[in-house]
This record gives structure tokens, C-alpha cells and sequence, in this order.
């Protein structure tokens, strides 16, 4: 066995969005550094990026219930929403200067226009929705958004979901033409093979299997080539941990104090996909509905319509389910090994407290195809079993810590950056909307961990994200402007949408 042993300025851990993001920002930056990644699949954007393991909303809270939440004097919040809508906008802004300098190709590869809904029934939520368009609709940031509660209206809308439809149950829909579906792993295959172009050192096939830091204060990253069966240990002062739920395992590694005292939540999920192209046509929008009581904020139900492989395809789910492992090309192991000294009071915390959820989660996992199907048909009332097949979505790991408000072991729905004190080494955990504010949290990695260049950087991210650092709420003229350049630039204009 050879101990190759290599020196770098940047180490990548797993080809996913988040490098992909981090990756591409930098090589604008500073295009001298030198960048390696490694992956342990054959090929970027195999785990949770891939097109069938998520649910590739361009999530920017057009549609999503669980970001509108009703306050307990009866008026909804919508500062959640308004933020995950601001993030979105960060993306498409450099998704848009990608295109601009000819670094990506094709946007409608990764990227089509798609009206967003969301769908309620019974009297409560038909409430609960007219409130929060009137909220929403208040707000540029949303404008264009119709509501409606005529079934003739909504048989306009969502044909598919309104036949066959019986039950006098009131029933309402939100619609914004401005909503997208995004190919996540088409996005992050360009994006590597962009950074191919630009030098970068893309190491497939490739497992990290620890991380340690050097007497100079640099980390040096213990590679096993799967290949060749070679260990490599490969050396950078910065390294970013962006494998998914891989990241938690290599973070515990690197014993940095913040990675003490959290832990991980796996969660895995189920999509069914139509498979009668007559039936796909009949429907173009995604259209989510309201997660069940008891049941947790990944569990929505929608109904999707995707482009994937050049294909319009339609989804429904997720149907959430537990698995150990903590990637889908895991280990059954990977929970059990997640837990150490530092983090036992946190995980023990958690088990206790979301012993509801787990036991939800099982439940989801035991669901026969029958339950799966009456479930799908409270979207599509004369959906047909021959129809609908089942694809299985990526793991998600939820992130367990301890926090002021919650207490010990509280689990956290969203995405979180986890960074050295130093800055030295920074890990990307936890689930939705990931990739869709991949660039905000990329930002968020760099000021974090590059405190004394952002400054001269800012310049050049400016150019890039013309939003960085303003307000697009505060700021409606500058909200119109990116926007439109944005929908034209990524072919998401209302022209467009006619032709698609």
C-alpha cells in the first residue's frame, strides 16, 4: 500500500450541490487556489442532489404550508417564508451569472418554469389559506399569487386532482405562475464539469475515512482510493464537509469542539411515480397540501410535476420511513457508530422526546401499497393502482442538538453550517430546503470561514449575486430587476412558460 501524501489549498468531502456551490463561488473568487474533491460514488450528485432523491422544488416558499405558520392570535407569520424566498433568489442570481459567462450551458437542463399550489381541504384550512394569501400577497416578493375556492376555477387549475372529486368538503388552492422545478443532479453534474474545466481535481470513487489536524494547523484528510485499494492522505488549510448525511460521521472525526454534543436523525422516504404518460399530461403544477396533525413538517404531501432526464414525469409523496443509515449507500450501522460520549445525553434526549415521531416513522415504513394509494387518491380521487409505481427518495439526516428554547437533544428541521472556531473546517447537516439555498449557505460557509477576505471579495460576489448583503424585502426596485433579468436569463419568463 503507497501513502501518497499531497498538499492543496482546498479539500472538498463529497461531489454533491453543496461542493458543487462552494466549489464554483471560490474558483470566481480566487482562481489561483488549488481544489481537490473527493466522492466515494462513481459520479457527482449520486446521494441526496440526485433528481430522484429529492423532491426538486426550487423551494422559495410559494407553496410550502410549514413555512406560514398561524400565530396564536389568529394572524400568520410569514417571516419564514419571506427568508426561504430570499435564499431562493440568491440562487437563481448565480445560477443566472453562470449562464451570463457561458460556465453553464443550458439552463433548461436544470431549471423549467412551474406553477406552485398549494391545496387544502375542510373549512379550517381553507381559512387558514385565505389568510395566509392575503398575508403573502401583501409582500412583492409573492406577487401574482391567486387564490381560489371555485371548484369550476380549480377544475381549470388542477384538473387531475379535481375529477371524480365527490365529497362537499370546502376546498381552496393557491396558484403563482412563478414557481420552478429544479433538476438538482443535472445542476450539480454541470457544475463539476465546469469545475473540471477550471483545473479542479475531481477524486471519484474516493472515501474519506478520517480527518486530522497537522502540527502547522492545516487538516490532513486520510483518502482510501477504492479502486486501487491505495490510502492517500491529502493535506489543506481548509476543508469542507458536504457529504450529505455522511458529513456528521467525518465532522465527529476532525474532534473540533462544535462537534460535540450533536447528533443525527436518519429519515428516509418513498416517492410513487405515474407511469402512464396520459395521465402526467393531465397535470402541470406542484401542488403541496398540509402534513396530517402529528405528523412532521417532511412529511407534506404533494404532487409533483418534474422534468427529469428531458421527461415531464409526476411524483407524489414522500412517504417518510426510518432507516440507520445514514446515506442511501450507507451503512445499517451509521446511527449506531454516530453515537459518542459527547453526544450520548443529547441522543438519549431526543429518543425520548420524538418517540411520537419515531413510532410515526415506522408506521409510514409499514404502510401497505393499498394505505400508500388511498392516501394519493385524497390528491387524485381516480388514480388507479396500474399506474403508480414506487421510487425510493435519498436520506435525509436531521439534525439533534441542544438548544435554548427546545432543551437537551432537540431535533431541528433545516439546513445548518457547523464551522472550527478558526474557520479552518466547515460542515454542511440536516435536510430541506438544502439545495434550493445551496448558494445562501455556500455565503454563509465563506463569511464564516474567510472573515478577512470577504471584504476584498465582496466586490466580485456582488457582481454575482447583485442581491448580496441588501434586503430584496426593503427593496422592491431591485427585487423586479433581478427577478425578470433572473426569469430571462434562466428562460423562466412568461413568454417561456407558454411554449413549454
Amino acid at each position: 500500500m503507497s501513502n501518497i501524501q499531497k498538499k492543496t489549498d482546498v479539500i472538498l468531502i463529497g461531489a454533491g450541490i453543496m461542493s458543487a456551490t462552494l466549489g464554483s463561488l471560490l474558483k470566481e473568487l480566487v482562481p489561483e487556489w488549488e481544489i481537490k474533491v473527493f466522492e466515494k460514488l462513481e459520479n457527482a450528485g449520486e446521494e441526496s442532489s440526485n433528481e430522484w432523491n429529492n423532491a426538486g422544488t426550487g423551494h422559495s416558499a410559494l407553496c410550502e404550508l410549514n413555512y406560514t405558520s398561524e400565530k396564536a392570535d389568529g394572524s400568520i407569520d410569514i417571516s419564514k417564508a419571506i427568508k426561504v424566498n430570499e435564499q431562493f433568489q440568491l440562487s437563481c442570481q448565480f445560477w443566472s451569472y453562470l449562464v451570463k459567462s457561458n460556465l453553464i450551458r443550458n439552463p433548461q437542463d436544470f431549471i423549467m418554469p412551474l406553477p406552485h399550489m398549494s391545496f387544502v381541504q375542510g373549512e379550517k384550512d381553507v381559512t387558514f389559506l385565505k389568510k395566509r394569501f392575503e398575508a403573502l400577497s401583501k409582500n412583492h416578493l409573492f406577487q401574482g399569487m391567486e387564490f381560489s375556492d371555485d371548484p369550476e376555477k380549480l377544475k381549470e387549475w388542477i384538473p387531475l386532482i379535481m375529477e371524480g372529486r365527490t365529497s362537499n368538503e370546502p376546498i381552496a388552492a393557491t396558484k403563482i405562475d412563478t414557481g420552478t422545478d429544479v433538476n438538482f443532479g443535472a445542476l450539480t453534474r454541470s457544475l463539476f464539469d465546469h469545475l473540471k474545466s477550471k483545473n479542479v481535481e475531481i477524486n471519484y470513487k474516493h472515501s474519506v475515512e478520517d480527518i486530522k489536524r497537522t502540527s502547522d494547523r492545516s487538516w490532513e484528510v486520510k483518502v482510501h482510493n477504492i479502486e486501487s485499494g491505495n490510502i492517500e492522505y491529502h493535506s489543506a488549510k481548509f476543508v469542507f464537509i458536504g457529504g450529505g448525511g455522511g458529513s456528521l460521521p467525518l465532522l465527529q472525526k476532525t474532534g473540533i469542539p462544535e462537534s460535540k454534543h450533536i447528533g443525527g436523525f436518519p429519515v428516509s422516504g418513498l416517492f410513487m411515480v405515474c407511469n402512464n404518460q396520459e395521465v402526467v399530461e393531465q397535470h402541470h403544477a406542484k401542488v403541496y397540501g398540509k402534513a396530517k396533525v402529528g405528523a412532521p413538517p417532511m412529511s407534506v404531501p404533494h404532487l409533483d410535476t418534474r422534468y427529469i432526464d428531458n421527461k415531464k414525469t409526476l411524483l407524489f409523496g414522500p412517504f417518510a420511513g426510518f432507516s440507520p443509515k445514514f446515506l442511501k449507500t450507507g451503512s445499517i450501522f451509521d446511527l449506531i457508530r454516530s453515537v459518542k460520549p459527547s453526544n450520548v445525553l443529547t441522543m438519549l434526549a431526543a429518543g425520548v422526546k420524538e418517540m411520537a415521531l419515531t413510532k410515526y416513522l415506522i408506521q409510514q415504513l409499514l404502510l401497505s401499497n393499498e394505505k400508500r394509494m388511498e392516501e394519493l387518491r385524497e390528491f387524485i380521487p381516480n388514480a388507479k393502482n396500474e399506474d403508480w409505481g414506487i421510487v425510493v427518495a435519498g436520506q435525509r439526516v436531521q439534525v439533534i442538538k441542544d438548544t435554548e428554547t427546545g432543551g437537551k437533544g432537540t431535533l431541528q428541521f433545516g439546513t445548518e453550517v457547523v464551522s472550527a472556531a478558526d474557520g479552518s473546517i466547515a460542515a454542511l447537516l440536516g435536510a430541506s430546503p438544502g439545495a434550493s439555498t445551496a448558494v445562501h449557505v455556500m455565503l454563509e460557509v465563506l463569511e464564516k470561514c474567510f472573515p478577512q477576505q470577504i471584504k476584498e471579495w465582496e466586490p466580485k460576489i456582488k457582481e454575482m449575486i447583485p442581491s448580496y448583503g441588501v434586503s430584496l424585502v426593503e427593496n422592491p426596485e431591485l427585487f423586479q430587476e433581478i427577478h425578470s433579468s433572473a426569469a430571462q436569463t434562466l428562460r423562466l419568463s412568461e413568454k417561456e412558460l407558454v411554449h413549454s
